[in-house]
């Protein structure tokens, strides 16, 4: 048997922000000497006692201090990223993380953090927007070749090289991507049905 650990991570609201950073760390180098198999690390942006809005962030610098334990995103909220810029920062970090990474993802569930992003989280617009950010970031990911994509939400346009120079080239370190993790919260939830139509790992709290 494994064991894994959920962080949110949790902190009084007067707790400062480096201090609670560092207790994390400490957290994660100690779950890395006792043997603990992967960290799934939340995000929220407005909720003072979840206090990190970047958990690729915390994971870049756990990784200096752990050696064997996997680092996972748990989860980016897919809503209020855009998908071109997270499919390259989640693609960059898995070339620093080289195979202790995974990649969690999730449709959010604060109304505080809807509002921030003026984000429809009652009419299922970020159920919607998750499924196709998914889509894209696989599509970039997967691709070779360039393609314009035209979403509801967002559009990508997977550019033509350029002066033979410039031309999309990160792709991650694990192939074909990091495991891909997706947050649900109910037997019904959309979010499970993204995870069986793409044979992504459903996860629940």
């Amino acid at each position: 048997m494994q064991y894994g650990m959920f962080m949110m991570p949790s902190h009084p609201p007067e707790r400062d922000m480096y201090v609670a950073h560092q207790w994390d760390l400490d957290c994660l180098e100690m779950a890395d000497n006792l043997g603990f198999s992967e960290a799934w690390i939340g995000e929220h942006f407005t909720s003072p006692w979840e206090p990190i809005p970047a958990p690729d962030l915390m994971i870049a610098q756990a990784l200096m201090r752990t050696k064997n334990i996997k680092l996972c995103t748990g989860v980016h909220l897919l809503p209020y990223h855009h998908p071109a810029e997270l499919a390259c920062r989640v693609a960059y970090l898995d070339h620093m993380a080289q195979g202790r990474f995974m990649f969690g993802i999730g449709s959010s569930g604060l109304p505080t953090d809807y509002r921030l992003f003026d984000v429809d989280g009652m009419n299922g617009q970020h159920r919607r927007m998750t499924r196709e950010s998914i889509d894209i970031i696989l599509k970039l990911w997967q691709s070779e070749e360039p393609f314009e994509y035209k979403g509801d939400f967002w559009d990508v346009n997977y550019p033509e090289p350029f002066l033979d120079s410039l031309r999309f080239f990160i792709k991650p370190y694990q192939k074909p991507h990091p495991p891909i993790g997706v947050a649900s919260v109910s037997i019904g939830s959309e979010t499970l049905k993204i995870a069986g139509e793409r044979g992504i790992v459903p996860m629940s709290r």
